[in-house]
């Protein structure tokens, strides 16, 4: 196979032409996730793009709920050989500069969701703990991700519906991971099929949040019996800023969940300063995305990223959060919501995303079919 024109830059990791991975696993993936929203949670964009080599697919998807439907569009083709190219069917995704400004476009309105949207990192970029898990003896997940809070401008169509998006309104949060994760058709359970985990669980909180003078970074992922083996706490000061970035130490979460259900309202994160203050950070839902609801995350029954659907096929579809065909991606399944949040009497606005699948002993859940009460 010749050369292909990513060769021509010096970023090989490897001695495989940038073709290539270095990892031959089917899973290899590299993907991004961006969400935009006004902070009213009346109106919530969630799209990325990803790429999965050793399947030879690019695929993207847009999700706008407005209301109680998730308007979406999906798109996916075959991998062609130029990497820096980010486009797939009507959707692109340009690197205006590296780390600080992104142009991402959808012309699909013939199936209910188009834009045309520039994003400005406002803080720096961060680079996230190493995400690594495993299923059995097997590495399931082992990725690396970055993560950053902005602001947007543009235009955004709806459902009919035409939104000027201006960055005095407009903010949202955004995220690149690449490494290997379950993607495309899924794989032969075998033994996991005949023999079940009962005592599975998977509890995740990913909270980017911006304010005017700081930006906050949580993450904290748990086992069923509640050890923590993934936890981030940043506070990332402005570029130039000497304070840089800020360790929080090993944060408190408290979940507040809608009675009946495992469906978050909001969250207390108690954290600790390099100088031995709390910070205590309250953050309330103003509405959410049910990533399996035909956003290609998770146990999503329509659509799974990487999957091979043909040459240039797009997609679109209409979900209804209050049909009880969706009960279990909302109910069960990763939310992404419009967080807002307080840090000592400061607002800020960015991403509450939350799941508990499964059991969770700190959280009282003693089974995938347990619920708050």
């Amino acid at each position: 196979m010749p050369p292909i024109p990513a060769d021509e830059y010096p970023l090989h990791q490897a001695p495989l032409s940038l073709a290539y991975p270095a990892s031959s696993d089917r899973n290899f993936y590299d993907r991004c996730y961006i969400n935009a929203h006004d902070r009213t949670g009346e109106v919530f964009l969630i799209t990325g793009l990803g790429v999965y080599p050793n399947l030879g697919v690019i695929d993207a998807f847009a999700c706008v709920r407005r209301g109680d439907l998730q308007h979406v569009v999906r798109m996916s083709d075959a991998l062609g050989d130029d990497r820096m190219d980010q486009s797939v069917g009507p959707y692109l995704l340009e690197v205006v500069k590296p780390l600080e400004e992104l142009r991402v476009v959808c012309d699909a309105a013939d199936h209910g969701v188009a834009f045309d949207l520039h994003w400005r990192g406002s803080f720096p970029a961060v680079e996230e703990s190493p995400h690594v898990m495993r299923a059995g003896g097997r590495i399931v997940l082992d990725a690396q991700r970055f993560a950053q809070v902005g602001t947007w401008e543009g235009t955004l169509h709806v459902a009919g519906e035409d939104f000027t998006v201006t960055p005095d309104r407009w903010v949202g949060t955004r995220d690149r991971s690449w490494g290997i994760r379950p993607v495309g058709e899924a794989e032969p359970p075998g033994r996991a099929a005949a023999e079940p985990n009962p005592d599975y669980g998977f509890w995740w909180c990913y909270f980017p949040l911006r304010f005017e003078d700081f930006a906050l970074v949580f993450i904290a992922q748990e086992t069923a019996e509640g050890f923590r083996f993934l936890n981030d706490a940043l506070r990332v000061w402005p570029a130039g800023d000497p304070r840089g970035v800020e360790t929080l130490g090993y944060p408190r979460y408290e979940i507040r969940y809608r009675p009946g259900t495992r469906i978050p309202t909001g969250a207390t994160v108690t954290a600790t300063t390099p100088d031995g203050s709390p910070l205590v950070c309250e953050i309330e839902s103003m509405g959410h995305v049910a990533l399996a609801a035909g956003c290609g995350y998770g146990a999503d029954p329509q659509w799974t990223h990487g999957q091979w659907r043909g040459r240039g096929w797009v997609e679109g579809a209409v979900y209804d959060l209050c049909d009880p065909a969706n009960a279990a991606a909302t109910s069960f399944g990763m939310l992404d919501h419009v967080g807002r949040a307080v840090v000592d009497g400061q607002e800020g606005w960015g991403l509450f995303e939350h799941a508990s699948i499964g059991r969770h002993d700190p959280s009282g859940f003693a089974d995938v079919t347990s619920v708050a009460t």
